[in-house]
């Protein structure tokens, strides 16, 4: 018995072993940064309120290579005037090898994003300060919560559909 269970775990190093998973490259895609209201942005007191948007992207390049973008859109507004508007798309190119494609939607959509989050972060207050507004740190991303969200909505929406076209039969 134990015989078996060291040469499982033997198997199981061996398969790991043959796991690759390497950051190749990081990349600012795109940058867009905009002040409608120019310099009468600074002539009054405000009270930003912030909005944020996210969402990734995933393209896979060769066999084994994959091209995530991770996209925010910063928009911060007084009342209804936009004070200034942020785009960002900070991208990475990744070599993966040897992970089960039922894990891979899980690595691209929550490892990838966390190793390009501080690079965006970075980008989107170096351009706000570099506007002369006060910096804007974003708070950390918990990219396996909103991943585990997507799916269990995904889910749902499919559930909903049969749901749908059985009542329809």
């Amino acid at each position: 018995m134990t015989e078996e269970t060291n040469q499982a775990a033997a198997d199981e190093a061996a398969t790991n072993n043959n796991v690759e998973f390497n950051l190749q490259r990081i990349y600012l895609k795109d940058l867009s940064f905009e002040s409608p209201l120019g310099a009468r942005a600074f002539t009054r007191q405000w009270k930003p309120q912030v909005n944020q948007d996210l969402s990734t992207k995933v393209s896979r390049l060769d066999d084994d290579h994959y091209e995530v973008v991770l996209q925010f859109t910063i928009t911060v507004k007084d009342d209804t005037d936009t004070l200034y508007l942020v785009e960002v798309q900070q991208a990475g190119v990744f070599l993966i090898k040897g992970i089960p494609e039922q894990q891979l939607p899980t690595v691209l959509n929550t490892h990838c994003p966390n190793l390009l989050f501080p690079y965006a972060r970075e980008t989107i207050d170096n351009v706000v300060v570099k506007g002369t507004f006060p910096a804007l740190m974003l708070p950390p991303i918990n990219f396996d919560a909103l991943f585990q969200q997507a799916v269990a909505q995904a889910q749902a929406k499919q559930a909903e559909e049969q749901a749908a076209g059985v009542q329809l039969n």
